[in-house]
């Protein structure tokens, strides 16, 4: 072969080598890239033309899919959209999903593993493709009971209520909510327009606070000081001081009881009485004796300082951030300084609390359903941890009676014992003249507990300067109690 055509036949030997090459970087490895373009109108109308599942909760549907006369052939709607937006989530052409919609996309869009059967069967016999159905523990009377109460009385914040013995949420609100109707319109400019609206509000509207959020958890932290206290030596008798106000261990800086008040009328005052008057010097002395490796431990005993918790949506992690010194472990005792919470991490705390000691996972998903609504899988409780002993977690359920019975506000329920704490947390860099933040956590009936729930009010609600976890979070607390106990789960 002479010197000009080897070559060229080199040359043609390379082409088709780069045209291999080429073809199999865009087969193999961007496919997966390509196909979940957004820009990808081939996708796009792929997964528009089969029958997305349903997303229900007692037998109640949240979210299906109905027929257009479009060239979508299926939109998405949300049946009392706003009370189930934190967590329905939205399917949107232009804004892709958010909450159950997104981390449950496999099973709505029928390509999870547990759907083969029946995408071979609909291969075989031609039938239309459809997803698989997902069916939350949610109960929708506590669900929109617990919107209600945040909503009509216009606070940003959120409700969570679970099952202590098996981890289920059984409402998780967040207020300001949306509508995610119109963010799964196919029209763009529809869907372009509730998107602004959404960002544009403030409070911010598309933030699931029960999951997405942290804040101090104030006085609701001293039930984790008093479950390690308990576990080293104290019990509700050991005595604190009782002193309106403290200095922090070598500074300057002064702590004091909510409105300067004592803790009682001595000089000291017991654990029972220092937790149901909620005494800030008490339990920063407290906390600064029993050291930060005993109450770090206690909270990360409760599940605080996890960070891969999902529900099946990921939950931000608590924390009780950096403590360097006595003076901080004094602040970080009473829930502020560094110290983060979720309310969802709050109630997991409580639940743990009414279940003896023992916490479990909180889950969302109570099982998977085929199209037909056969059961495909079934989610099982699971125990993360012991917290703290069983006869620990009974003196502790006590001492929560107490504070219950000092608790003002709203929404007593007659012939019901609730166990709780209530949290007035100071926040922002102006903290004296800046609204607290309001906590109650919960659970009851006290000595056979079916529900716990943790309510957190931003800013103070209604009440700006002057609100307290007892004015504030508490009736609606009670609130979400009595529609949940009504129900009888």
């Amino acid at each position: 072969m002479n010197t000009p055509i080897r070559r060229i036949a080199i040359a043609v030997m390379a082409l088709i080598l780069m045209l291999l090459g080429n073809l199999t970087y865009v087969q193999v490895v961007k496919a997966g890239d390509y196909r979940s373009d957004p820009r990808n109108q081939r996708v796009l109308l792929a997964e528009y033309a089969r029958k997305r599942g349903q997303i229900s909760a007692d037998g109640q549907v949240l979210a299906q899919s109905v027929a257009t006369n479009d060239r979508l052939k299926y939109q998405r709607q949300y049946t009392n959209g706003p009370a189930y937006a934190p967590l329905t989530g939205y399917y949107s052409v232009v804004y892709s999903s958010s909450g159950i919609e997104r981390y449950s996309d496999s099973v709505l869009n029928g390509s999870d593993d547990r759907l083969f059967g029946r995408r071979l069967s609909d291969l075989i016999t031609g039938r239309d493709p459809s997803g698989g159905n997902v069916v939350l523990t949610i109960r929708p009377s506590v669900q929109e009971r617990a919107y209600k109460e945040l909503a009509d009385r216009g606070y940003a914040g959120a409700v969570v209520a679970l099952n202590p013995q098996t981890g289920e949420i059984l409402a998780m609100a967040s207020t300001p909510s949306y509508d995610p109707n119109p963010l799964a319109s196919h029209s763009s400019s529809a869907q372009q327009k509730a998107w602004a609206d959404a960002n544009a509000t403030q409070p911010p509207t598309l933030v699931n606070r029960a999951i997405s959020e942290t804040y101090p958890p104030g006085s609701t932290f001293k039930l984790i000081d008093t479950a390690a206290a308990l576990q080293n030596g104290y019990t509700p008798d050991s005595q604190l001081t009782a002193a309106s106000n403290i200095t922090l261990t070598n500074t300057n800086t002064t702590l004091e009881n909510f409105a300067g008040t004592p803790c009682g009328t001595g000089a000291t005052a017991s654990l029972r009485d220092a937790l149901a008057r909620s005494c800030n010097t008490a339990f920063a002395e407290l906390a600064g004796n029993l050291g930060e490796d005993k109450i770090r431990a206690q909270a990360e005993a409760f599940g605080i300082g996890q960070s891969d918790l999902t529900v099946p949506m990921p939950v931000t992690g608590s924390s009780l951030g950096d403590i360097p010194d006595t003076a901080a472990l004094q602040q970080s005792g009473i829930g502020q300084r560094d110290v983060r919470m979720t309310p969802l991490q709050n109630a997991m705390v409580v639940a743990s609390i009414a279940n003896g000691g023992q916490t479990m996972a909180p889950h969302l998903v109570k099982e998977i359903q085929g199209p037909a609504l056969d059961v495909l899988d079934t989610t099982q409780p699971d125990r993360l941890g012991r917290s703290m002993p069983a006869n620990v977690a009974s003196t502790l359920t006590d001492l929560m009676v107490g504070s219950e019975n000092r608790t003002q506000g709203g929404g007593k329920i007659t012939g019901v014992q609730i166990a709780s704490k209530t949290g007035t947390a100071e926040h922002g860099t102006d903290p004296k003249n800046t609204p607290p933040h309001a906590w109650y956590v919960a659970f009851a009936p006290a000595q056979n507990p079916t529900v716990a729930v943790a309510v957190l009010v931003e800013n103070g609600g209604n009440r700006a300067l002057e609100a307290t976890g007892g004015s504030v979070a508490a009736p609606v607390g009670r609130a979400v109690i009595a529609e949940a106990l009504r129900g009888g789960r």
